[in-house]
């Protein structure tokens, strides 16, 4: 099985309401991390076969934009072993869940997505993973343990995307 981890993108600052912060959504630069994610993940051909999320909005959202970008038709799965303060047990239930799927993406939070990731690559003791707002990072689960393949960063999206941008803009004006 391949995963796909990805850390909900940028949504501001967190609120001191837990309630109120659980309904934050995306900001502006959250917004263009996914178009980079997404795109990205599209030119690369990237399939997988259901996308799940933390239930808090700023996870879902991730997850429908990137998913959009990819071109992704199925239903978003909202699953609470992805939400903050979940733990490694529940994301083993989760994988059980869903264990039919060939790929699969699970969008989620720091700190635990990035243990969760670092669970899967490095046993006994977790590996120690840096994930960013709106890193996605792929794994492959067919052999234990698990093997990091990529990690993206978005910043680094941002720099390819606009330095491509850039190089087209001078070819036609080349012309």
């Amino acid at each position: 099985m391949i995963i796909y981890f990805l850390r909900h993108a940028s949504a501001g600052e967190p609120y001191a309401n837990p309630k109120k912060d659980e309904k934050r959504a995306l900001d502006k630069e959250g917004i263009e991390q996914c178009g980079y994610v997404g795109r990205a993940l599209a030119a690369i051909e990237a399939q997988v076969d259901v996308i799940i999320s933390s239930p808090l909005k700023r996870a879902t959202q991730t997850a429908s934009l990137v998913g959009n970008e990819m071109g992704y038709e199925g239903k978003l799965q909202i699953e609470a072993g992805l939400r903050p303060g979940a733990t490694f047990a529940d994301f083993r239930r989760l994988l059980e869940k869903y264990a039919g799927q060939e790929s699969m993406m699970v969008v989620g939070h720091n700190p635990n997505l990035p243990e969760f990731l670092g669970s899967l690559i490095c046993a006994p003791r977790p590996a120690g993973i840096r994930m960013r707002k709106g890193a996605i990072a792929r794994v492959d689960c067919t052999r234990r343990p698990g093997q990091l393949i990529s990690v993206l960063d978005p910043r680094i999206l941002r720099l390819v995307y606009a330095s491509a941008a850039k190089s087209s803009r001078r070819k036609t004006s080349r012309k």
